[in-house]
């Protein structure tokens, strides 16, 4: 029997023409199963919602199974990882599937990783295309699975969320996570602990970067990794995994102006691995020789995140 796909879709309803696309392009998804999209409303409307993608939810007969659309609001913490866990919970499909309200499935990526679940696997991601502005830029693993190792070492950027297929009640949303950061981070961590992720290496999702939420919020992004570091040991262990979060830490300080914490955190990212690039350019924004945003920008432009 072929399994049937509940794709979560969390939004906050400010995005209506990037939720119409990505409801859009789920339900266009060349699948011969059934596709139970729910949109989840995270502190706004879901009647305001519902209109917004009204055109786009119209009930329609479809050649490759059963598609439906709800739209639902929050029913647990407030965040994204509550408003994903309220979707899982109301599904009954045989997988679940997540995709941010910003970006866009490409066609033949149900398909593919479903197939790969078939083999299996209990989770499976793919590779991703970074749009920015107009430039778009594939981001591979090179290879077919993806494990902890893998994840301590790089924080794997094309295992991104809404690439994220797995079989429902194995895993949920952590709502205890800082204003929702590295929720997905913490997810692939503890499904490849389960078993290694099953990986198509193909961009089969075009991910939307510049207009996140969370891009600049330096102290949500702190407190993420963090969570991370008191959750997961493991990557403090890891000489390079350990490097590139403590560099991060570096940057985002500096990015807040906190010189003092940017240049400790620095100082550990070079005892961890001393060409470990994050540290000078943490280093940089804290002299106030670059600001932030415009690092951001440049790595954006390459397919990158800090």
């Amino acid at each position: 029997m072929i399994a049937s796909v509940g794709v979560v879709i969390p939004t906050r309803g400010d995005r209506p023409e990037q939720l119409r696309a990505a409801t859009r392009a789920a339900l266009a998804q060349a699948y011969a199963g059934s596709v139970d999209v729910v949109i989840v409303v995270d502190g706004a409307s879901p009647e305001a919602v519902a209109e917004q993608v009204a055109d786009v939810i119209a009930p329609k007969d479809s050649t490759a199974g059963h598609h439906r659309v709800r739209v639902l609001p929050n029913r647990l913490s407030p965040g994204l990882p509550g408003a994903r866990n309220t979707g899982i919970d109301a599904c009954d499909t045989d997988l679940i599937a997540f995709c941010d309200d910003d970006d866009v499935w490409l066609p033949g990526k149900l398909d593919a990783q479903v197939r790969r679940l078939a083999d299996g696997a209990e989770f499976a991601s793919c590779a991703i295309e970074v749009a920015y502005g107009s430039r778009r830029v594939p981001r591979l693993a090179g290879a077919d699975h993806i494990t902890v190792a893998d994840l301590v070492r790089s924080r794997m950027v094309m295992v991104h969320s809404s690439t994220f297929v797995f079989r429902r009640g194995v895993l949920w949303a952590d709502e205890s996570s800082p204003a929702g950061q590295n929720e997905d981070w913490d997810l692939a961590l503890r499904a490849a602990k389960r078993q290694p992720i099953a990986h198509v290496d193909r961009p089969l999702v075009r991910v939307g970067w510049g207009a996140s939420h969370y891009v600049a919020r330096w102290a949500d992004r702190i407190a993420g990794l963090e969570w991370m570091l008191a959750r997961h040991p493991e990557l403090a262990v890891d000489a390079r995994g350990a490097a590139r979060v403590y560099g991060q830490l570096a940057f985002h300080n500096a990015a807040m102006g906190r010189r003092r914490e940017a240049g400790r955190w620095a100082l550990r990212t070079f005892a961890a691995r001393l060409g470990e690039p994050r540290a000078p350019i943490a280093l940089a924004v804290a002299a106030g020789l670059i600001p932030a945003s415009a690092v951001l920008s440049l790595l954006h432009y390459r397919g990158h995140g800090i």
